[in-house]
């Protein structure tokens, strides 16, 4: 019913930029929070940052002032423009949606394959 596809991933040296995009499609009309979460191996799942419909940013303390969540309703899409990048940012980024009304019933809890980023020199 709803799909959740990123993209933007790959290889980058310490100190470099990547952007990730989340593409969401199927039977929606609004979208209520997406965000962008992150695994590293052999650890928990986490939360990088997420974002309201309204554009109300939250991050999580270790990208603060380095990472910039944004969305474009229109588009279904989110972004997550990740600058300053260190090796501990190693991980597979997962897009996340809490809540899609797709005009007549609300679903929930979706996520996207994941797509892997690597911070190396």
């Amino acid at each position: 019913q709803v799909q959740l596809v990123e993209s933007g991933g790959g290889l980058v040296q310490p100190g470099g930029s990547l952007r990730l995009s989340c593409l969401a499609s199927g039977s929606i009309t609004r979208i209520n929070v997406m965000g962008w979460y992150r695994q590293a191996p052999g650890k928990e799942r986490e939360l990088v940052a997420d974002i309201s419909s309204r554009g109300r940013a939250n991050y999580a303390d270790s990208v603060k002032g380095r990472f910039t969540i944004s969305r474009d309703n229109a588009k279904n899409t989110v972004y997550l423009q990740m600058n300053s990048l260190k090796p501990e940012d190693t991980a597979v980024y997962y897009c996340h949606t809490d809540q899609v009304y797709t005009g007549s019933d609300y679903l929930y809890d979706y996520w996207g394959r994941g797509t892997q980023v690597t911070v190396s020199s």
